[in-house]
């Protein structure tokens, strides 16, 4: 593994990404809360409106990457995503500030708001993504590290989040809202503005020359790029890419109850008080990204360790374990809440065993897929394959706010999936549990022949 330093272009793309996703966590640890406690929208309103939105979130970057690739390149997308997002937290701002006289428009701001943010996100986040391995030289081993490092700029933002958005707006007063809805807009603002001033100066090759350009014929004669055709070995990387892609949706379609069902169970059924301080549900959201800044250095050391000794598991393989700490994770909680009633509340123990098992997870998938993405794609797909990536995201968000309509509620008739009825916190932290179980299982099972596709790259 060299020791060379990494370019200057990474810190700068960790800077842009740790405030974009402290704009992006920071409104959604208070999103569900401001829902049914200002807009008193019920819960399975509430966790359907989530789901559609996180979905739509990671499903525009499929259109994002194509437009960077064609036409505006990553730089053009970047800022104009941004712009388009810090909009939109400005407008939930407005719809907190208007939810106690005018619920009417408070309702038209909140869904303006989201909208701005679906699309802004869709140009910004598969672009800055993709720049990440456009700063290093094709075969530089350096690039999962640098993913790590990305995917650290990541958690930061999400660890300060809901901290600073969850205090200013998750107090217990309604009206206040959209202090937490300001603070993140003002988060993309600082995102916007550190890349524009240093992107000309840090986001070169190691040559020199500017990444993240418009495609050369398109901006010198405005005509389309024509892509050469694929040979054997890339349909077989790509397929991979689109293999892992759909495991991917059973593990994030459980990973992200975080932001609906699990905060739910914060709320009610979580002994929150601590030495006298009763600890906002919104806190929990950053047990995983704190987890994550304690724990990803471990993990990198671990799979350094084992690479030495020719024991390290291959990408598909890691990202199997991924699914089956996650699997873990659920079944801890559920056995922590077998035969709990309702309005009995648990200790925060359990929640937070939960997240710790779910970053373990994380961090064998997430940075990992992000940098199977980037060395298995054709440079001139890169920006379109981690829109597809996303879209897989897109489709588990979805599911994710789906699943947590089947969140038990005193009083309502239990529901039911394919058959399984749901009646108690039990049987609805299992339905994950058996989940992600059976997908880490198969994924295991097809990690040797997804490996050989990959041809030397995994």
């Amino acid at each position: 593994m060299t020791t060379r330093s990494h370019p200057k272009g990474l810190y700068l793309l960790f800077v842009t990404e740790m405030w974009e996703r402290f704009s992006y966590y920071g409104m959604r640890a208070i999103f569900v809360l401001f829902m049914i406690k200002a807009l008193m929208f019920d819960k399975a309103h509430a966790a359907d409106i989530y789901g559609t939105y996180t979905g739509l979130v990671y499903l525009t970057p499929l259109v994002g990457g194509y437009i960077a690739d064609r036409y505006w390149g990553n730089r053009r997308s970047i800022l104009v995503g941004g712009v388009m997002m810090a909009i939109g937290q400005f407008m939930l701002f407005l719809s907190g500030n208007l939810h106690n006289t005018d619920v009417q428009s408070a309702t038209w701001f909140l869904y303006g708001g989201l909208g701005m943010l679906i699309a802004g996100n869709g140009l910004f986040k598969p672009n800055i993504s993709s720049m990440v391995g456009q700063l290093y030289e094709p075969g530089d081993k350096r690039v999962d590290s640098a993913f790590t490092i990305f995917y650290m700029g990541i958690n930061t933002g999400s660890l300060m989040a809901p901290l600073i958005c969850g205090t200013l707006g998750d107090t217990g007063h309604p009206d206040d809202f959209k202090w937490g809805f300001l603070a993140a807009g003002f988060g993309m603002l600082l995102s916007l503005a550190v890349f524009s001033l240093f992107k000309n100066k840090y986001l070169v090759t190691p040559q020199g020359a500017p990444i993240g350009m418009a495609p050369k014929r398109v901006h010198e004669s405005g005509e389309k790029v024509v892509h050469a055709p694929l040979t054997r070995i890339e349909k077989e990387r790509l397929a991979v890419i689109l293999i892992v892609s759909a495991f991917v949706i059973f593990f994030w379609s459980a990973f992200e109850q975080a932001g609906a069902s699990l905060t739910f169970f914060a709320e009610e059924q979580t002994n929150r008080n601590l030495l006298g301080f009763t600890v906002p549900a919104s806190y929990f959201q950053s047990l995983n990204p704190i987890s994550v800044v304690i724990f990803a250095p471990i993990f990198a050391m671990i799979w350094t360790a084992l690479g030495r000794k020719g024991m390290e598991p291959s990408s598909p393989a890691k990202m199997a374990f991924g699914l089956l700490f996650l699997s873990i994770g659920y079944l801890v909680i559920a056995f922590g809440v077998d035969g709990l009633q309702p309005g009995v509340k648990v200790s925060m123990l359990w929640l937070v065993s939960l997240y710790v098992l779910h970053t373990f997870g994380e961090l064998c998938l997430s940075p990992i897929g992000l940098s199977l993405v980037v060395k298995l794609s054709p440079a001139r797909f890169t920006g379109l394959m981690m829109g597809v990536w996303f879209l897989s995201t897109a489709a588990a968000n979805k599911f994710a706010g789906t699943l947590s309509e089947l969140y038990p509620e005193a009083g309502k008739a239990a529901p039911q999936l394919l058959g399984y009825t749901i009646n108690n916190l039990h049987d609805f932290f299992m339905v994950f549990v058996f989940m992600a179980g059976a997908a880490s299982l198969v994924l295991f099972l097809l990690s040797s022949q997804l490996k050989k596709m990959t041809h030397g790259l995994q």
